[in-house]
């Protein structure tokens, strides 16, 4: 019994006894044939049906294999063809393969050569089923990573974009935490000839000092205690591709140096290794921090900042471009599957009044607080945003601060504790924007972060 799985092949040729001695061939042995006996109606079943290949005479009258051929290709139909003909030439046989014939196969022709060809064939098929199977999850997966907007501030940054990715230049993309420098850069590759290669994001901040060479550059067996095998790093795996340095800031010092010898050389030296290997990487990087200030401290290296600071992209942060809350909220609502919520005026207005220092990040975590807060009522008020501190109260943390000592005194460590949580939530969770809501670096908030136990 042929069940819905049994691949499907369509025969078409133009003599009606070739027709049924394939189909014949082909259902002995399971397969679903359909019959065409031109190349118009074969294109009209193609159409209509999903096949996993095609086998094919070359002369027909009318629109013969070939110009098949040409069609399912121009229509993006996914059947492998495979032709036969008795009319066999070396020229024939060059253009079928060039305009992208599965195979080639002569009349007077044997069973089993048929058989083998259509089995190599489904195979085929297969894998390009499993492509574009793979290509739709990773579009969809994509959507995540749309960049929403109604500003002229982000029209422009966009324009932006979409230039300088036409090029491999260095693109360097500074902003405050949570303003989507990762998704500009995941933009860039997208809209760049690098598109169909690896977009690879890398945190420089998150991997400890002693580690990041082997993470860039991989490492050979033994070069350092625990590397019992070779590893390929970052530059590697990426090369055809796209390298997203973020947090380029915290990179060490030593590091700099091999980062900048890699970006001017396009080779790599895995740790513990001679060999240098070519690497072909747009390398795209972004920081929060200002790296002007870090050059004159001595802690960034001058030389790699002119290298990666080719093409300097700065989005600006949510509060100065209010005109894009009410998009971002409704699509956050979208992707949180919560598209029916309704979004009042009066929430509107408490989004676009508020100053948001966790910017687009804050923005989708409240988004989702507000979804859960609503519940069956479905609708998002000013009063189911009323956990968003008041516009005075951020605006008071970023200017000076009188604090009068109260004559019993206080408790130091609880006041650290509870500012560590305040700063949290306000951050949306975020701990950069966190660390500067409190004018500390990130490395001592992460101190008394440890001493809050959070």
């Amino acid at each position: 019994m042929i069940d819905s799985s049994t691949p499907r092949i369509l025969v078409v040729d133009d003599q009606e006894k070739m027709q049924h001695l394939l189909s014949m061939m082909l259902e002995r042995e399971g397969y679903r044939v359909s019959r065409a006996g031109s190349g118009e109606e074969a294109l009209a079943l193609l159409m209509d049906a999903p096949f996993d290949m095609v086998i094919s005479d070359i002369k027909m009258d009318g629109m013969d294999g070939l110009a098949l051929l040409e069609e399912i290709k121009a229509k993006q139909i996914l059947a492998p063809v495979v032709f036969i003909t008795a009319f066999a030439t070396v020229e024939s046989a060059v253009e079928a393969m060039q305009l992208g014939a599965a195979d080639y196969i002569t009349k007077p022709f044997e069973a089993s050569r048929i058989l083998l060809t259509v089995e190599r064939t489904l195979k085929l098929s297969r894998v390009l089923y499993e492509n574009r199977e793979l290509k739709h999850r990773l579009q969809r997966a994509e959507g995540q990573y749309e960049i929403i907007y109604a500003s002229k501030a982000m029209a422009l940054l966009m324009g932006m974009a979409d230039r300088v990715a036409r090029s491999d230049s260095a693109v360097l993309i500074s902003g405050e935490s949570g303003t989507g420098k990762e998704l500009i850069a995941r933009h860039i590759h997208r809209m760049s000839h690098r598109c169909d290669r690896r977009f690879v994001p890398v945190n420089c901040a998150a991997i400890s000092a002693g580690l990041v060479e082997s993470e860039l550059f991989g490492h050979e067996k033994g070069a350092f205690t625990g590397a019992d095998r070779k590893a390929e790093g970052k530059f590697e795996y990426a090369s055809g591709g796209t390298l997203f340095l973020d947090e380029i800031g915290d990179l060490p010092l030593e590091a700099q140096a091999k980062l900048l010898r890699a970006l001017q050389e396009k080779r790599i030296q895995r740790v513990g290794g001679n060999e240098e290997i070519a690497v072909d990487v747009r390398v795209i990087c972004a920081t929060n921090q200002e790296i002007p200030k870090r050059l004159d401290a001595g802690e960034f290296r001058q030389d790699l900042y002119f290298r990666i600071n080719v093409f300097p992209i700065e989005p600006p942060p949510l509060r100065k471009r209010m005109e894009d809350i009410p998009p971002l909220a409704r699509f956050f609502l979208s992707r949180l599957g919560a598209a029916a919520v309704s979004l009042e005026p009066s929430a509107v207005r408490a989004l676009t009044g508020y100053p948001w220092p966790g910017n687009v990040r804050e923005l989708a975590n409240a988004i989702e607080r507000a979804v859960i807060l609503a519940g069956e009522s479905g609708r998002i008020t000013e009063e189911t945003l009323s956990f968003l501190s008041p516009p005075s109260a951020c605006a008071s943390m970023a200017g000076s601060w009188a604090f009068a000592m109260p004559p019993g005194g206080i408790d130091l460590e609880a006041l650290e504790n509870d500012l560590v949580g305040q700063a949290l939530d306000m951050a949306g969770g975020n701990q950069t924007a966190a660390a500067k809501l409190l004018g500390l670096s990130r490395a001592k908030f992460r101190v008394l972060m440890k001493q809050a136990d959070r």
